[in-house]
Protein backbone atom coordinates (compact mmCIF):
# COMPACT_ATOMS: atom_id res chain seq x y z
CA UNK A 1 0.00 0.00 0.00
CA UNK A 2 1.20 3.27 -1.11
CA UNK A 3 -0.04 5.64 2.02
CA UNK A 4 -2.23 7.58 -0.14
CA UNK A 5 -5.69 8.75 -0.11
CA UNK A 6 -7.55 9.30 -2.91
CA UNK A 7 -9.11 12.80 -2.44
CA UNK A 8 -9.12 14.40 -5.41
CA UNK A 9 -10.31 18.19 -4.30
CA UNK A 10 -9.96 19.63 -0.89
CA UNK A 11 -13.86 21.56 -1.92
CA UNK A 12 -16.02 20.45 1.01
CA UNK A 13 -18.10 18.13 -1.77
CA UNK A 14 -15.48 16.88 -3.16
CA UNK A 15 -13.50 15.63 0.08
CA UNK A 16 -16.78 14.29 1.98
CA UNK A 17 -17.73 12.37 -1.29
CA UNK A 18 -14.00 10.97 -1.67
CA UNK A 19 -13.77 10.10 2.36
CA UNK A 20 -17.81 8.51 2.32
CA UNK A 21 -18.14 7.28 -1.53
CA UNK A 22 -21.10 9.11 -1.09
CA UNK A 23 -22.86 12.07 -2.89
CA UNK A 24 -24.44 15.02 -0.75
CA UNK A 25 -26.65 18.15 -2.28
CA UNK A 26 -25.84 21.11 -0.86
CA UNK A 27 -28.02 24.07 -0.49
CA UNK A 28 -27.51 27.42 -1.22
CA UNK A 29 -28.27 31.11 0.51
CA UNK A 30 -28.20 32.82 -3.01
CA UNK A 31 -31.51 33.77 -3.80
CA UNK A 32 -33.08 36.64 -6.53
CA UNK A 33 -34.72 39.38 -5.91
CA UNK A 34 -36.97 40.73 -8.28
CA UNK A 35 -37.24 44.22 -7.48
CA UNK A 36 -33.16 44.55 -7.87
CA UNK A 37 -32.40 42.07 -10.55
CA UNK A 38 -29.77 41.31 -8.31
CA UNK A 39 -28.49 38.37 -6.43
CA UNK A 40 -29.01 38.53 -1.97
CA UNK A 41 -26.50 36.68 -0.72
CA UNK A 42 -27.49 35.27 2.72
CA UNK A 43 -24.73 34.05 4.85
CA UNK A 44 -25.14 32.66 9.07
CA UNK A 45 -23.10 34.70 11.48
CA UNK A 46 -20.93 33.51 13.64
CA UNK A 47 -23.63 32.78 16.17
CA UNK A 48 -25.41 30.43 13.86
CA UNK A 49 -22.36 28.63 12.42
CA UNK A 50 -21.33 27.72 15.72
CA UNK A 51 -24.71 26.60 16.70
CA UNK A 52 -24.78 24.50 13.85
CA UNK A 53 -21.69 23.04 14.30
CA UNK A 54 -22.50 22.12 17.86
CA UNK A 55 -26.22 20.62 16.45
CA UNK A 56 -24.17 18.45 14.08
CA UNK A 57 -22.01 17.01 16.97
CA UNK A 58 -24.73 15.98 19.11
CA UNK A 59 -25.29 13.06 16.38
CA UNK A 60 -21.73 11.82 17.06
CA UNK A 61 -20.95 12.11 20.92
CA UNK A 62 -22.46 10.09 23.30
CA UNK A 63 -23.75 13.66 25.02
CA UNK A 64 -23.61 17.43 24.61
CA UNK A 65 -23.46 19.92 27.73
CA UNK A 66 -26.72 21.83 27.13
CA UNK A 67 -24.52 24.53 28.43
CA UNK A 68 -23.09 24.78 24.30
CA UNK A 69 -26.46 25.28 22.63
CA UNK A 70 -27.60 27.77 25.67
CA UNK A 71 -24.30 29.66 25.22
CA UNK A 72 -24.91 33.35 23.61
CA UNK A 73 -21.05 32.68 22.30
CA UNK A 74 -21.36 28.64 21.19
CA UNK A 75 -17.89 28.72 19.48
CA UNK A 76 -15.88 29.96 22.68
CA UNK A 77 -17.61 27.95 24.48
CA UNK A 78 -17.19 24.97 22.64
CA UNK A 79 -13.24 25.74 22.38
CA UNK A 80 -13.20 26.07 25.84
CA UNK A 81 -15.25 22.58 27.12
CA UNK A 82 -13.12 20.21 28.76
CA UNK A 83 -15.64 17.35 28.54
CA UNK A 84 -16.66 17.60 25.12
CA UNK A 85 -13.00 18.27 24.27
CA UNK A 86 -12.14 14.70 25.74
CA UNK A 87 -14.79 12.94 24.00
CA UNK A 88 -13.68 14.13 20.86
CA UNK A 89 -9.97 12.85 21.48
CA UNK A 90 -11.10 9.92 22.61
CA UNK A 91 -13.03 9.25 19.50
CA UNK A 92 -9.78 10.21 17.21
CA UNK A 93 -7.55 8.33 19.60
CA UNK A 94 -9.69 5.05 18.80
CA UNK A 95 -8.18 1.94 17.05
CA UNK A 96 -10.78 2.74 13.67
CA UNK A 97 -9.95 6.25 13.67
CA UNK A 98 -9.03 8.62 11.21
CA UNK A 99 -10.83 6.50 8.01
CA UNK A 100 -12.42 7.57 5.23
CA UNK A 101 -16.13 6.97 7.35
CA UNK A 102 -14.90 8.51 10.34
CA UNK A 103 -17.47 10.89 11.64
CA UNK A 104 -15.48 13.01 14.17
CA UNK A 105 -12.89 13.32 11.39
CA UNK A 106 -15.71 14.47 8.99
CA UNK A 107 -17.35 17.16 11.25
CA UNK A 108 -13.66 18.73 11.94
CA UNK A 109 -13.36 18.48 8.09
CA UNK A 110 -16.98 20.49 7.99
CA UNK A 111 -16.15 22.63 10.67
CA UNK A 112 -12.98 24.08 9.41
CA UNK A 113 -14.84 25.02 5.88
CA UNK A 114 -17.56 27.26 7.64
CA UNK A 115 -14.91 29.50 7.22
CA UNK A 116 -15.14 31.14 10.58
CA UNK A 117 -12.37 32.57 12.65
CA UNK A 118 -13.72 30.69 16.18
CA UNK A 119 -14.37 27.72 14.79
CA UNK A 120 -10.74 27.45 13.09
CA UNK A 121 -9.22 27.68 16.14
CA UNK A 122 -11.84 24.88 17.11
CA UNK A 123 -10.48 22.71 15.05
CA UNK A 124 -7.08 23.53 15.56
CA UNK A 125 -7.55 22.76 18.98
CA UNK A 126 -7.28 19.23 18.03
CA UNK A 127 -4.57 19.09 15.77
CA UNK A 128 -2.14 17.34 18.02
CA UNK A 129 -4.44 14.39 18.13
CA UNK A 130 -4.85 14.22 14.92
CA UNK A 131 -1.36 14.63 13.69
CA UNK A 132 -0.10 12.66 16.67
CA UNK A 133 -2.32 9.25 15.95
CA UNK A 134 -1.68 9.81 12.29
CA UNK A 135 1.83 10.22 12.19
CA UNK A 136 2.24 6.86 14.48
CA UNK A 137 0.19 5.00 12.25
CA UNK A 138 1.24 6.15 8.82
CA UNK A 139 3.40 2.74 8.76
CA UNK A 140 0.44 0.46 9.62
CA UNK A 141 -0.80 0.25 6.01
CA UNK A 142 -4.44 1.39 7.78
CA UNK A 143 -6.85 3.59 5.74
CA UNK A 144 -6.41 7.19 7.32
CA UNK A 145 -8.17 9.01 4.61
CA UNK A 146 -10.40 10.98 7.44
CA UNK A 147 -7.44 12.19 9.19
CA UNK A 148 -5.45 13.63 5.48
CA UNK A 149 -8.85 15.18 4.37
CA UNK A 150 -8.52 17.59 8.07
CA UNK A 151 -5.04 17.80 7.06
CA UNK A 152 -5.04 18.73 3.05
CA UNK A 153 -8.07 21.29 4.56
CA UNK A 154 -5.54 23.19 7.09
CA UNK A 155 -2.92 23.19 4.20
CA UNK A 156 -4.79 24.28 1.72
CA UNK A 157 -6.05 27.05 3.76
CA UNK A 158 -2.64 27.79 4.38
CA UNK A 159 -2.00 27.63 0.84
CA UNK A 160 -4.67 30.08 0.32
CA UNK A 161 -3.80 33.00 3.24
CA UNK A 162 -0.03 32.90 2.08
CA UNK A 163 -1.18 32.97 -1.98
CA UNK A 164 1.76 29.70 -2.04
CA UNK A 165 4.12 32.53 -1.24
CA UNK A 166 6.82 31.50 0.91
CA UNK A 167 7.68 33.19 4.16
CA UNK A 168 10.66 35.04 4.99
CA UNK A 169 12.45 37.31 7.62
CA UNK A 170 15.09 39.64 6.81
CA UNK A 171 17.87 39.00 8.77
CA UNK A 172 21.04 41.99 9.04
CA UNK A 173 24.15 41.21 7.55
CA UNK A 174 27.05 41.81 10.37
CA UNK A 175 29.89 42.11 7.50
CA UNK A 176 27.97 45.88 7.29
CA UNK A 177 28.60 48.53 9.59
CA UNK A 178 25.79 49.35 12.29
CA UNK A 179 23.73 52.54 11.29
CA UNK A 180 24.52 53.29 15.52
CA UNK A 181 28.67 53.00 15.19
CA UNK A 182 31.40 54.81 13.28
CA UNK A 183 33.31 53.46 10.94
CA UNK A 184 35.78 54.31 8.12
CA UNK A 185 35.26 51.83 5.67
CA UNK A 186 32.80 53.10 2.73
CA UNK A 187 29.35 51.49 2.93
CA UNK A 188 28.97 48.70 -0.22
CA UNK A 189 25.55 49.60 -0.86
CA UNK A 190 24.04 50.39 1.87
CA UNK A 191 24.73 49.99 5.83
CA UNK A 192 21.29 48.60 6.49
CA UNK A 193 21.27 45.66 3.78
CA UNK A 194 19.24 42.86 4.91
CA UNK A 195 19.66 39.33 4.11
CA UNK A 196 16.86 36.95 3.66
CA UNK A 197 15.94 33.92 5.10
CA UNK A 198 13.29 31.32 4.40
CA UNK A 199 11.09 30.39 8.04
CA UNK A 200 8.98 28.55 5.70
CA UNK A 201 9.47 27.45 1.74
CA UNK A 202 6.27 28.38 -0.89
CA UNK A 203 3.55 26.05 -0.63
CA UNK A 204 2.06 24.06 -3.68
CA UNK A 205 -1.48 23.09 -4.10
CA UNK A 206 -2.08 19.24 -3.28
CA UNK A 207 -4.70 16.83 -3.38
CA UNK A 208 -4.05 13.97 -2.06
CA UNK A 209 -1.14 12.87 0.52
CA UNK A 210 1.42 11.32 -0.96
CA UNK A 211 4.28 10.02 1.08
CA UNK A 212 6.82 12.35 -0.51
CA UNK A 213 4.91 14.80 0.66
CA UNK A 214 3.26 14.26 4.25
CA UNK A 215 5.70 15.79 6.09
CA UNK A 216 5.13 19.30 3.94
CA UNK A 217 2.09 18.80 4.69
CA UNK A 218 2.11 17.87 8.40
CA UNK A 219 4.54 21.00 8.89
CA UNK A 220 2.12 23.55 7.74
CA UNK A 221 -0.90 22.36 9.30
CA UNK A 222 1.66 22.72 12.65
CA UNK A 223 2.62 26.05 11.45
CA UNK A 224 -1.05 27.12 11.05
CA UNK A 225 -1.44 25.40 14.85
CA UNK A 226 1.65 27.56 16.09
CA UNK A 227 0.54 31.15 14.48
CA UNK A 228 -2.85 30.63 16.54
CA UNK A 229 -0.89 29.24 19.99
CA UNK A 230 -2.23 32.01 22.05
CA UNK A 231 -5.77 31.62 21.25
CA UNK A 232 -5.55 27.39 22.15
CA UNK A 233 -6.19 25.71 25.21
CA UNK A 234 -3.19 24.53 27.44
CA UNK A 235 -5.03 20.84 27.59
CA UNK A 236 -4.18 20.98 23.63
CA UNK A 237 -0.58 21.84 23.31
CA UNK A 238 0.33 19.38 26.72
CA UNK A 239 -1.34 16.69 24.12
CA UNK A 240 1.18 17.84 21.61
CA UNK A 241 4.39 17.68 24.00
CA UNK A 242 3.04 14.15 24.71
CA UNK A 243 2.78 12.95 21.21
CA UNK A 244 6.13 14.68 20.75
CA UNK A 245 8.00 12.44 23.13
CA UNK A 246 5.79 9.35 21.81
CA UNK A 247 7.07 10.54 17.93
CA UNK A 248 10.89 10.84 19.01
CA UNK A 249 11.18 7.75 20.88
CA UNK A 250 8.11 5.76 20.89
CA UNK A 251 8.11 6.13 24.85
CA UNK A 252 5.09 7.35 26.94
CA UNK A 253 1.56 6.25 26.69
CA UNK A 254 -0.46 5.70 23.41
CA UNK A 255 -3.59 4.96 22.63
CA UNK A 256 -5.44 2.61 20.34
CA UNK A 257 -2.68 1.14 17.63
CA UNK A 258 -0.05 3.79 17.58
CA UNK A 259 3.13 2.07 16.48
CA UNK A 260 5.39 2.99 19.62
CA UNK A 261 8.73 3.35 17.49
CA UNK A 262 10.37 6.42 16.24
CA UNK A 263 8.56 8.20 13.51
CA UNK A 264 10.18 9.91 10.26
CA UNK A 265 11.19 13.69 11.17
CA UNK A 266 12.70 15.35 8.60
CA UNK A 267 13.78 19.39 9.26
CA UNK A 268 11.03 20.71 7.79
CA UNK A 269 8.85 18.82 10.08
CA UNK A 270 10.98 19.67 13.10
CA UNK A 271 10.95 23.28 12.61
CA UNK A 272 7.16 24.24 13.29
CA UNK A 273 7.74 21.44 16.69
CA UNK A 274 10.21 23.24 17.89
CA UNK A 275 8.60 26.34 17.46
CA UNK A 276 5.53 25.31 19.48
CA UNK A 277 7.84 23.67 22.33
CA UNK A 278 9.45 27.05 22.54
CA UNK A 279 6.60 28.66 22.97
CA UNK A 280 5.42 26.56 25.69
CA UNK A 281 8.27 27.35 27.23
CA UNK A 282 8.45 30.64 26.94
CA UNK A 283 4.86 32.08 26.73
CA UNK A 284 3.99 34.85 28.77
CA UNK A 285 1.71 32.69 30.93
CA UNK A 286 3.28 30.24 32.10
CA UNK A 287 1.45 26.54 33.03
CA UNK A 288 3.73 24.49 35.36
CA UNK A 289 2.06 21.27 33.91
CA UNK A 290 2.32 22.48 30.42
CA UNK A 291 6.54 23.94 31.17
CA UNK A 292 7.37 20.39 32.37
CA UNK A 293 5.76 18.48 29.59
CA UNK A 294 7.62 20.71 27.46
CA UNK A 295 10.92 20.00 28.90
CA UNK A 296 10.23 16.16 28.59
CA UNK A 297 9.28 16.34 24.79
CA UNK A 298 12.41 18.17 24.19
CA UNK A 299 14.97 15.84 26.19
CA UNK A 300 13.27 13.24 24.16
CA UNK A 301 13.52 15.29 20.66
CA UNK A 302 17.17 16.25 21.77
CA UNK A 303 18.18 12.32 22.60
CA UNK A 304 16.47 11.49 19.17
CA UNK A 305 19.20 14.07 17.66
CA UNK A 306 21.90 12.50 18.99
CA UNK A 307 20.78 9.15 17.95
CA UNK A 308 20.17 10.08 14.83
CA UNK A 309 23.66 12.80 14.49
CA UNK A 310 21.19 15.35 13.38
CA UNK A 311 23.37 18.33 13.91
CA UNK A 312 20.52 21.07 13.20
CA UNK A 313 18.44 19.09 15.33
CA UNK A 314 21.10 18.71 18.18
CA UNK A 315 21.58 22.68 18.01
CA UNK A 316 18.02 23.66 18.15
CA UNK A 317 17.12 21.52 20.99
CA UNK A 318 20.01 22.09 22.56
CA UNK A 319 19.75 25.31 22.69
CA UNK A 320 16.40 25.09 23.77
CA UNK A 321 17.77 22.80 26.98
CA UNK A 322 20.10 25.45 27.65
CA UNK A 323 17.48 27.66 28.00
CA UNK A 324 15.42 25.79 30.74
CA UNK A 325 18.91 25.58 33.04
CA UNK A 326 19.46 29.50 32.31
CA UNK A 327 16.14 29.89 33.20
CA UNK A 328 16.78 27.50 36.49
CA UNK A 329 19.17 29.33 37.60
CA UNK A 330 17.89 32.79 37.54
CA UNK A 331 14.70 31.58 39.59
CA UNK A 332 17.29 29.91 42.40
CA UNK A 333 19.64 33.18 42.50
CA UNK A 334 18.03 36.86 43.47
CA UNK A 335 21.01 39.32 42.39
CA UNK A 336 18.98 42.20 43.45
CA UNK A 337 19.37 40.56 47.26
CA UNK A 338 21.29 42.36 49.51
CA UNK A 339 23.25 40.41 52.49
CA UNK A 340 22.60 42.08 55.56
CA UNK A 341 25.65 40.91 56.81
CA UNK A 342 27.81 42.56 54.86
CA UNK A 343 27.98 45.89 53.60
CA UNK A 344 28.76 45.30 50.42
CA UNK A 345 26.27 44.76 47.66
CA UNK A 346 27.77 42.35 44.43
CA UNK A 347 26.60 43.26 41.26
Amino acid sequence: MSGDIATTSTTPSAVATAITGDEETHSTSITTTTSTNKPHITWSDSYTKAQKAIQSLTSILPSIPPSLSSSETPASCLLRDAETAAQISNLLRQPDSGAGDDNICRWLYDTFQYSEPELHIVVLRFLPVIAGVYLSRVNLHKPLAGFEAVLLALYGYETSVRNSQSVTVNIPDLSHSSIYHETNKAPKNSATELNLAVISPSLEPYGIVRSTKRARIVAVALELYYSKLPQIPVESKIEFCEFCKIWSSGHGESSGNEAKKSIYMPWELLQPVLRILGHCLMGYKRDEKLYQSAIGAIGCLYERALHDLNTKAMLATGSLLQLVKLGAESDEVDYTEINIESNTINL
